[in-house]
């Protein structure tokens, strides 16, 4: 089958993570799957066209609105991924509620990244309960061998000079949903009464004006770096050597960032928020915080207690390889794909 693949790719979130595993799964089927960035199209008209003249046979949009209204009344069948921030903030906005309930009743299938995600689905759309399927994220890491850690910290300004040295990684696009400014007070007071904890914050400049913003926040927050984005493979060596990762969104739908830390054996403190607390158990596979001080109260709790850290990372590992296992997840779209012919 030759499929389309919409996403919005150009600002590097998630869901073009998400994207390019799908489209090696469905490759790896023998499917021809191309894959464009939805930003570049204004609408369905356009799509139409595309699929025409390039003679797809079918086609798939992550996101159920900025990649699904672009399907609206397609000629050819298609499939919804669902992002999070859709069915977690866009459903709150009337206009945007009406498109993507008439894309999902076109659909032939959805899929939800949580049991969770289908229902909130399900209760505003009770017709299309039966198409929506859950599969979780599939979780791949490929962590460098030749990674520099010390490198990595001199660049940060990061002294390596300190035995205890505590750093923590918030790893996200940089933009408002993902709230990285959440814990930057809070934590450079910490710094100031401990010089040893830092936070590193990475991610794609996703939204400039707020990029500007945090920029400036973060020159005035001694122990807070905004560090240079990173290939994949020198991430996940970073993530695998710092003391925690961190999330502090305000919606997540699901975040691969976590998934990926508990599979390099690093412990998690993410934002007690409904995607997040679909994937940690607090105080089982990862801690929870609901405020930044409690955030503060957690991570020390963590530092002081290596049988609690180890025990977490433990339970963490085996909960992503039972629960989000790659093989499961490019089995699962090799299938649903099948609905499309």
């Amino acid at each position: 089958m030759r499929l389309l693949l919409l996403a919005c790719l150009r600002a590097k979130t998630g869901n073009a993570t998400t994207a390019e595993r799908i489209q090696s799964h469905l490759h790896a089927a023998g499917h021809i799957c191309v894959l464009k960035d939805a930003f570049r199209y204004e609408s369905p008209a356009e799509i139409a066209s595309l699929t025409s003249a390039d003679k797809f046979d079918a086609a798939l949009a992550i996101h159920l609105y900025k990649g699904g209204r672009l399907l609206q009344g397609s000629r050819i069948p298609f499939g919804i991924i669902f992002g999070g921030t859709d069915i977690n903030e866009d459903i709150k906005c009337e206009e945007k509620r009406r498109v993507m309930g008439e894309v999902l009743g076109e659909a032939r299938f959805a899929v939800a990244f949580t049991m969770k995600m289908k229902e909130l689905a399900a209760t505003e759309w009770p017709d299309t309960r039966k198409k929506i399927y859950v599969q979780t994220q599939g979780i791949k890491t490929t962590p460098s061998e030749t990674f520099d850690w010390y490198r990595f910290l001199q660049n940060a300004d990061i002294p390596t000079d300190t035995d205890n040295l505590h750093v923590f990684l918030l790893i996200c696009g940089l933009r408002r949903v993902k709230d990285p400014l959440y814990l930057v007070d809070v934590f450079s007071d910490w710094h100031r009464r401990d010089p040893s904890v830092h936070l590193g914050i990475i991610g794609p400049a996703v939204d400039p004006l707020f990029t500007n913003e945090l920029k400036e926040k973060v020159k005035r927050a001694p122990g807070i770096h905004l560090l240079q984005e990173m290939p994949q493979d020198d991430l996940h060596a970073a993530v695998k050597r710092c003391f925690a990762v961190v999330n502090s969104s305000i919606s997540e739908g699901m975040s691969a960032a976590i998934l990926e830390a508990m599979d390099l054996d690093t412990p998690v403190l993410a934002r007690n928020i409904p995607g997040n607390a679909a994937i940690i158990k607090h105080k089982d596979t990862g801690l929870l915080f609901s405020d930044p001080q409690e955030f503060v109260v957690l991570s020390k709790s963590l530092m002081n207690d290596p049988i609690m850290e180890r025990e977490i990372v433990t339970r963490a590992k085996d909960y992503v390889k039972k629960h989000h296992s790659w093989e499961c997840e490019r089995k699962a779209y090799q299938t649903l794909v099948l609905r499309l012919q």
